[in-house]
């Protein structure tokens, strides 16, 4: 089975994954023009000294990546630090590692040293948009109704234009994903 560094040898770099994107590939550009990073230079000298690398499992059809990786790409570039992408499906054996509640859930941000190994991890989502997705779900008719598809679709529409405009959700990605590597650097 091949190592979490293997997968970043051979990733596409973030810049480049989202430059190819076939699908959200505008609403992930809303979030990388539209988000200003923090003035958090403490963050990014102690993320540039560290140097992680950062594997990032996604797929360009999904929402929770398309805002997601547009904030962890912006924090990369100011960092000077390497971030590349591999294709959720295909590459089940390590997205197999890195379940979510059971599910493939995406994005997922593995943490690497220098030297390849695992210091840490972070996704699909920031606790906030978690909870917001959450709370949005609970206003959807039964599974059993007819209305049931329709008022899902309808939903995953509002989340996907939030996430691209709504800058207070981009803090709280900028934030978690913060966190998560202060944690593991």
């Amino acid at each position: 089975m091949k190592k979490e560094q293997q997968y970043f040898e051979t990733g596409t770099p973030i810049a480049q994954y989202m430059d190819e994107m076939s699908t959200l590939q505008d609403n992930s550009y809303r979030v990388y023009n539209g988000f200003e990073l923090p003035n958090d230079e403490e963050f990014f000298n102690k993320l540039k000294a560290a140097n992680p690398h950062v594997l990032v499992i996604t797929e360009d059809w999904c929402g929770d990546a398309m805002i997601n990786n547009a904030v962890l790409r912006k924090i990369a570039e100011k960092a000077e630090i390497e971030v590349r992408c591999v294709l959720r499906d295909e590459n089940i054996e390590l997205m197999d590692q890195y379940l979510t509640n059971g599910g493939r859930a995406i994005p997922i941000y593995i943490f690497l040293s220098e030297e390849g190994e695992v210091i840490g991890q972070w996704g699909p989502r920031a606790p906030e948009l978690q909870s917001y997705v959450m709370k949005q779900r609970e206003s959807l008719p039964p599974k059993e109704d007819e209305n049931f598809d329709a008022a899902q679709t309808e939903m995953y529409l509002n989340i996907g234009e939030e996430n691209a405009s709504n800058d207070q959700f981009w803090n709280w990605v900028y934030n978690s994903q913060k966190e998560a590597l202060l944690k593991s650097i």
